[in-house]
């Protein structure tokens, strides 16, 4: 394996994960919500999806889902349905005011439970990173990968992404005395709402 070839895929993926995207908008939201547990359980959701992808696009099973035109267009359809069904509640909690906290959640675990389905679900169903998977990784593993190698680029990025989100998900919940006050609050659900729609909108058009 060429360590001078992946140092070089590590400072691109580095740049790549600190563009927002569905997945920070959806970490926010959930972090918003409930707190970090809750914020730490969508980038489990998140980072689960991520290497699912990830490892398909280093196996070459990606290359059939892209082939298999209906496929990829059903799992577009899904995840721009399901971006603008999160923005939805985004957008309904501004109007309404709600100020939801994670004690407002019962037990716990219900909250934790949303934020791996909601993190797993926008991963999972965003065509872009299946398509950024395959046209990265041969770029990198170049024509014949060894195993371990493989397996290597394919979690580096869930693993590089997970550790940039906990840092966000950390800043989001000490401020979190700040978000709480109604204002601030549906200012940034009425933000993390529009930017949903936005990707769910982007994700249409593409």
């Amino acid at each position: 394996m060429d360590w001078g070839t992946y140092g070089a895929f590590v400072a691109f993926v580095s740049i790549i994960i600190l563009i927002p995207g569905p997945d920070v908008a959806v970490t926010i939201k959930n972090t918003l919500v409930g707190g970090r547990r809750q914020g730490a359980a969508a980038i489990v959701g998140i980072a689960i999806a991520s290497l699912v992808q990830s490892t398909a696009a280093a196996t070459g099973l990606s290359v059939l889902v892209t082939r298999a035109e209906p496929v990829f267009l059903a799992i577009k359809w899904v995840g721009a349905a399901y971006l603008c069904y999160l923005a939805f509640q985004a957008l309904r909690s501004a109007w309404r005011g709600d100020v939801a906290t994670s004690s407002d959640a019962a037990g716990g675990r219900p909250s934790v439970m949303t934020g791996m389905r909601q993190g797993f679900l926008c991963n999972i169903t965003n065509p872009k990173i299946i398509a950024f998977y395959l046209a990265v990784l041969p770029q990198f593993l170049g024509s014949d990968p060894t195993p371990a190698g493989a397996a290597l680029y394919a979690v580096s990025l869930p693993v590089f992404g997970s550790l940039y989100l906990m840092v966000l998900v950390t800043g989001v919940d000490r401020a979190r005395a700040v978000f709480a006050r109604r204002r601030v609050r549906r200012v940034m659900d009425s933000i993390t709402g529009i930017a949903l729609l936005g990707f769910g909108a982007r994700l249409v058009a593409e």
